[in-house]
């Protein structure tokens, strides 16, 4: 498999994110080690005090830490999420969470991860994550 369609193959299992549809989230960019990820705040995805809810926040790092962490084709879960919630969002904002792995270990990975506000460029949440790798891989890497 040359690397174009062994990319393809990985992006299209990493699109195909039932959670994501039902946000309407976007998944922009998969790169090895790299992702990101967009919204648009809907009214429903606010809380009591009208502002974007923190489970929503923190969906929208996490559909671009698993994109991130699992963009070579290798299985990749989460083992520990440290999110700082550090500026609300309002309906309509466009939310952009983007990982970028900060180490690759033998059988963990470490990604930071932020969400922005896309228009003002505004620091929402930060977060740090740690995923485990999996002796399974959902697209076979190639052969060297």
């Amino acid at each position: 498999m040359t690397d174009e369609p062994h990319r393809a193959a990985i992006d299209a299992y990493i699109q195909n994110d039932a959670f994501a549809r039902f946000l309407k989230a976007e998944v922009e960019i998969v790169a090895p080690g790299h992702s990101r990820v967009s919204l648009t705040v809907t009214e429903q995805m606010t809380n009591f005090h009208g502002v974007t809810h923190g489970g929503v926040i923190f969906a929208l790092g996490d559909m671009a830490f698993a994109a991130a962490s699992n963009s070579r084709g290798q299985v990749a879960v989460a083992l520990n999420v440290s999110i700082h919630f550090l500026n609300p969002s309002r309906v309509g904002d466009r939310l952009v969470a983007e990982a970028k792995e900060c180490h690759l270990g033998g059988r963990t990975g470490l990604y930071e991860i932020t969400v922005i506000e896309e228009k003002t460029g505004t620091l929402i949440a930060r977060s740090q994550d740690l995923v485990y790798r999996k002796k399974k891989w959902f697209v076979e890497p190639e052969s060297q």
